[in-house]
């Protein structure tokens, strides 16, 4: 059976902290580090919603995360160019690493997209960065009106997938996103895309560890020959 393979999206695929090149006339030197705290409020709020079982899109926390960012740097943004900005998220960058990794990729596994985004949101974005072609469909959490790492998020990625019985993997470059499906008890390999990235140390490991998306196939291929043919069953 084909290994079915789900990309998260925001911090995998493409870069949320690319924000800071249309962040540069508000804040100047602070635009990078403005665009890591929007990035982390932003998960922040949506980890709150799924706890609180009080549900908004990943859209509102991306507003809301935004608000916050503003009062918390003192910067006065106006709600026109904060609308420009939210929409300027649909562009974000895609990692260099991608494009090509995915064509290789696709060739040979089922590769869904698998985001806390709305499906129309990550549709944009996928082609935006000119790659929505390698994907066979968009996992969205807004279909159970949660987020990861909520396991119910992963097992609607499994349902929907149709790979019930076969090997399925997240790849993220979320610590976060890969202990949630380990702890769902699929298969992740985890993109550690800086050294000065960090796990955390919860005593659940990635199923495998790469440092770019062109390493993931033969890491993976690895892995299965080390399983064996009980893999697929494993699984």
């Amino acid at each position: 059976m084909k290994i079915t393979l789900a990309f998260d999206v925001y911090g995998t695929l493409v870069d949320p902290c690319g924000m800071a090149v249309h962040l540069a006339a508000e804040c100047q030197d602070t635009a990078e580090e403005f665009a890591e705290f929007w990035r982390e409020k932003q998960l922040e709020y949506s980890f709150r919603r799924g706890l609180m079982q009080n549900y908004a899109d990943f859209a509102a926390c991306t507003r809301a995360a935004l608000d916050f960012t503003c009062e918390r740097f003192a910067r006065s943004i106006s709600d026109k160019r904060k609308k420009e900005l939210l929409e300027l998220y649909q562009t974000l960058p895609v990692f260099s690493d991608v494009e090509r990794s995915l064509r290789s990729l696709s060739e040979k596994y089922r590769v869904f997209a698998f985001s806390n985004g709305r499906p129309e949101e990550v549709r944009s974005v996928l082609a935006h960065g000119k790659i929505e072609q390698f994907f066979i469909g968009i996992i969205s959490a807004h279909e159970v009106r949660s987020f990861k790492p909520n396991p119910a998020v992963y097992a609607h990625a499994r349902r929907v997938s149709g790979a019930w019985s076969s090997p399925f993997w997240v790849v993220s470059s979320n610590p976060w996103d890969v202990i949630g499906a380990r702890s769902a008890g699929l298969s992740a390999a985890w993109v550690q895309r800086s050294d000065k990235k960090i796990f955390d140390p919860w005593g659940i490991d990635p199923s495998l560890i790469v440092h770019s998306l062109s390493e993931l196939r033969p890491a993976v291929e690895q892995y299965c020959e080390c399983c064996g043919s009980n893999f697929a069953i494993l699984e």
